[in-house]
């Protein structure tokens, strides 16, 4: 297993900046790259992946299931071999370190409960504080045995044989359905997940892929995906698609900076994933869109983005599932729209690697953005190109996306914003500063 650094480290800056231009690949998608690597290890025979995300999150998934018997190999940047256990992972003797990936935890101990072993699950302070009985919860009533303190990590799965159920998850959370239908692989009977709110369904596609039976369908209470189990997966090649959410830092720059043209090449094109996009062409940001090649089942697309005169828009609570992950960018761009933008249904944010909602609320605040905040709800008063004052230091608390936005913010504004530490950006988007300096932003150490 290789060990791969994160670029960025401490305290940074973004500079106000001139014109960002050139030619951007999207960095490789975070959620695809960890179903990647479980779906190879849990299949028969050899899988190789190409363009996966080298993020710390889904280097620990690729320790972890190297951990549970899968032969994991790195070829060369992006390029892995995983030989699969055939659905048999073994119990490991150590805890497996998830770090800092909710995404990574989750799916694991779905997968690890449907395969038959036990593990014990450990994680930073961050993901230590999030909420696990989402997932624990229906897994137990499929028979697994789960022991937790306060039902977060550190948690204990001991081996135990599953049943299929019929489960409406509370809440909108691909994570939680994507847990039950990797446990669903090795149960017995059929798992029925019924979503009253579409999310993400890139598990369903890669499952697909990987020979998986199972039947979707459209219902008076929403969508639900039908699994028989037990069943076995085949190996097969993927070739990860750019990511949708890691994206948006780049286009909102791009429409927040006068005279900007950028081109980000390879964006994953899934209706799950593209709330962010909407949001913004609703904004009236001029954003072009041409098609590109199929990736590990998925559209892609080609982005061209001009700077652009935002203006404030209401955002629908349903849209929320499909850009969960995009809000505090989103946010940096309402700040330099003319008008109020409103913003509802975001109580998820507040599960995420940190209060996500507080904390875009405060990283605008620090920076002389107007707003008001409720408890599953913000709204952005703008005032138009040139209007953010900046000058203010930003606390991440060890989320990266809230590091992300805060940087970009700081490229449009009046004074530089600073962050307390950038290193927690390596978890989703290790590349983040060479690309955006690349295309003509000005970020750096303090």
């Amino acid at each position: 297993m290789t060990q791969l650094a994160p670029q960025l480290q401490g305290p940074f800056l973004a500079r106000p900046s001139g014109p960002l231009t050139g030619t951007l690949a999207a960095p490789p998608d975070k959620s695809i790259s960890h179903r990647a690597l479980i779906l190879a290890a849990l299949a028969q025979g050899e899988s190789r992946i190409t363009g996966l995300l080298e993020s710390a999150d889904v280097l620990n998934t690729a320790k972890a299931v190297a951990a549970l018997g899968a032969k994991v190999e790195r070829l060369g940047p992006g390029g892995w071999r995983v030989i699969g256990t055939g659905g048999r992972f073994a119990t490991p003797h150590t805890p497996l370190d998830f770090g800092n990936s909710g995404t990574g935890v989750r799916l694991m101990m779905g997968a690890i409960a449907g395969s038959g072993a036990g593990a014990d699950f450990i994680g930073d302070s961050s993901l230590s504080s999030r909420p696990m009985r989402r997932v624990t919860d229906p897994l137990e009533l499929m028979g697994a045995h789960v022991s937790s303190t306060d039902g977060r990590l550190p948690a204990t799965l001991a081996p135990s044989q599953l049943n299929g159920i019929s489960y409406a998850p509370p809440i909108a959370s691909a994570q939680v359905k994507s847990a039950l239908l990797l446990a669903g692989l090795g149960a017995s009977g059929e798992t029925i997940i019924t979503e009253h709110h579409a999310t993400r369904d890139h598990t369903e596609t890669m499952l697909r892929a990987f020979g998986v039976r199972l039947d979707i369908t459209g219902s008076e209470d929403g969508v639900r995906i039908r699994l028989p189990g037990p069943q076995s997966l085949q190996a097969q090649d993927v070739t990860v698609p750019g990511d949708p959410s890691s994206i948006g830092f780049a286009l909102v720059a791009a429409l927040i900076c006068p005279g900007s043209r950028i081109q980000i090449e390879g964006v994953m094109d899934n209706p799950s994933r593209t709330g962010l996009i909407q949001t913004l062409r609703e904004m009236g940001a001029d954003i072009e869109i041409a098609r590109g090649p199929e990736m590990a089942g998925e559209r892609t697309m080609n982005i061209t983005a001009r700077h652009s005169t935002l203006r404030g828009v209401d955002v629908p609570a349903a849209r929320a599932p499909s850009m969960i992950d995009e809000y505090p960018v989103l946010g940096v761009a309402a700040a330099y729209a003319i008008g109020t933008t409103r913003m509802a249904g975001l109580a998820e944010l507040r599960a995420k690697e940190s209060d996500r909602l507080a904390g875009t609320a405060e990283l605008l605040r620090r920076n002389g953005v107007a707003l008001e905040i409720g408890e599953d709800s913000l709204t952005i008063h703008g005032r138009g190109a040139g209007s953010v004052t900046g000058g203010g230091m930003v606390l991440t608390h060890h989320d990266h996306r809230l590091a992300m936005s805060a940087l970009v913010l700081g490229l449009a504004a009046q004074q530089p914003v600073s962050i307390d530490d950038a290193s927690m950006i390596a978890t989703s988007y290790p590349g983040f500063a060479g690309d955006m300096t690349a295309l003509g932003a000005t970020l750096e150490p303090m």
